[in-house]
């Protein structure tokens, strides 16, 4: 740290191994850009080839927490805005549809505090820890 001005990391609530460091590098000073914020795509549609990223959200329940009329990259989206290192993040769509939630989502600014730190014990319990 302290070479760069802003770093590009990856993080959202099914890809949290880089949790700490954004802390670590937004506390010495260092801009964070967030990537992949929603998992990488809608639920089925991501075209990652690793093992389904979607499976961690349904076995921590996180569907629970979901407000109403909320889907499951709105709640995402929200949850990488609710990290206090993050100052901003790209997610990328070709779906106008898809850019219009996103938009409404982010407008709402991140999730309630005792929300986000609910949805962290969840992924936790269900194997999706931060480092």
């Amino acid at each position: 740290m302290g070479v760069f001005d802003v770093m590009q990391i990856p993080y959202s609530a099914l890809e949290r191994q880089h949790e700490d460091l954004i802390t670590r590098a937004a506390d010495a000073g260092i801009g964070i850009v967030v990537r992949g914020g929603v998992a990488k795509g809608e639920p089925g549609e991501s075209g990652v080839s690793k093992p389904d990223p979607w499976k961690t959200f349904e076995a921590a329940n996180l569907d629970e927490l979901l407000e109403q009329g909320e889907s499951r990259t709105d709640f995402l989206l929200r949850f990488t805005l609710s990290h206090p290192g993050m100052h901003t993040t790209i997610v990328g769509t070709l779906n106008p549809a898809h850019m219009a939630q996103n938009a409404a989502a982010a407008s709402k600014g991140g999730l309630a505090g005792d929300v986000y730190a609910e949805a962290k014990k969840r992924l936790e319990a269900a194997g999706e820890i931060s480092e």
